[in-house]
């Protein structure tokens, strides 16, 4: 009698699942997983990384390996860096500057500036309290953003020795962002709020609210959008001329950390990189996955899974990404 009852219960809902589960296969595909072009720049896996592709440099930092910046094009090591002369390096934050002149590297409690049109170090600084949570640059190094745990972000312009401190987070920063001429910041938090301001003034333009910790930010490097990403299910597109929401990311995963990203020239899309070997293309106006692509990891990982830790657009036909396996891949787009 039971086993009957429970088959009469389920058996109504057969149907309905099958063409859900119909519904999903088709939006989503399948995930890519074989890479046109894969290069190994960390051996052993890497604890940060960051791509500019039209600078024609990667960076990628290791714990045997300090800090090592490639050519794209060549496919070699043009520099290595270190912040301590001896023991492991322990960089887990990276940034290159969008003009691709300027590295911003950091452990959790120092952070130095480098040259990277001769590979050699512009200063070293070290906080006097909490630790260092991210970090970002701008063009020509003129402006550095460090995201703390205390919930203070610090702006300082190197050159000139001006600092200010954004008091607006009530926790613990996670994320942040820097305009490519250092004007505004985009910071997020613990508090749920993600945070546009004016480096200049210190003053707020937009307030990004969220149901849960903010965990990823993003600024669009021709001023046209920020994303902000929480640690539940919300991945947001904002449209910076308005502050007014343009779309939210549409997946079917419980939760969705975000650890990269990367707005199109062209404005269509965003290129996001996830812990779970996730590199995925979205669609700017409506939100959702245009392609699912899967990263490579190291034959003798322990566990099968890599995290993205950078992304960039090589040209309108494909993408590279770098993840914590140490591989920079290149990856087709989808064709129109």
């Amino acid at each position: 009698m039971q086993s009957t009852l429970k088959s009469s219960i389920f058996q109504p809902f057969k149907p309905i699942l099958l063409v859900l589960f119909t519904i999903w296969l088709s939006g989503c595909g399948l995930a890519e997983t074989e890479s046109t072009g894969q290069t190994d720049q960390s051996v052993g896996g890497a604890l940060a990384a960051d791509i500019n592709a039209k600078a024609n440099l990667s960076v990628v930092s290791s714990i045997n390996n300090g800090i090592s910046v490639w050519s794209l094009q060549q496919n070699r090591q043009k520099f290595n860096f270190r912040h301590a002369g001896e023991g492991d390096n322990l960089v887990t934050n990276l940034d290159i500057s969008y003009d691709g002149l300027y590295l911003l590297s950091a452990d959790q409690e120092a952070f130095g500036l480098w040259d990277l049109t001769v590979g050699e170090p512009v200063g070293f600084w070290r906080i006097d309290e909490s630790s260092i949570r991210d970090i970002a640059v701008s063009n020509k190094g003129l402006a550095i953003l460090i995201g703390k745990s205390n919930g203070k972000v610090m702006y300082i312009e190197p050159q000139t020795g001006r600092r200010l401190e954004f008091l607006g987070h009530s926790e613990k920063i996670n994320s942040v962002d820097l305009s490519p001429n250092g004007n505004y910041a985009l910071t997020g938090g613990n508090d749920y709020v993600a945070y546009l301001w004016d480096t200049r003034t210190g003053q707020i333009v937009y307030t990004f609210r969220h149901t849960s910790r903010v965990s990823t930010v993003l600024l669009d490097e021709y001023g046209r959008y920020a994303l902000t990403a929480d640690s539940k299910d919300q991945s947001i597109i904002w449209d910076l001329t308005t502050g007014l929401k343009i779309s939210e990311l549409e997946y079917f995963e419980r939760q969705k950390i975000l650890t990269a990203g990367k707005f199109s020239q062209d404005g269509k899309y965003l290129l996001t990189g996830s812990p779970s070997r996730s590199l995925d293309l979205w669609d700017v106006v409506s939100g959702e996955r245009v392609k699912q692509y899967k990263v490579g990891i190291r034959p003798e990982a322990t566990m099968p899974t890599a995290m993205v830790h950078g992304v960039d657009y090589l040209d309108e036909q494909q993408m590279m990404s770098l993840s914590s396996s140490g591989y920079a891949e290149v990856w087709n787009l989808p064709t129109p």
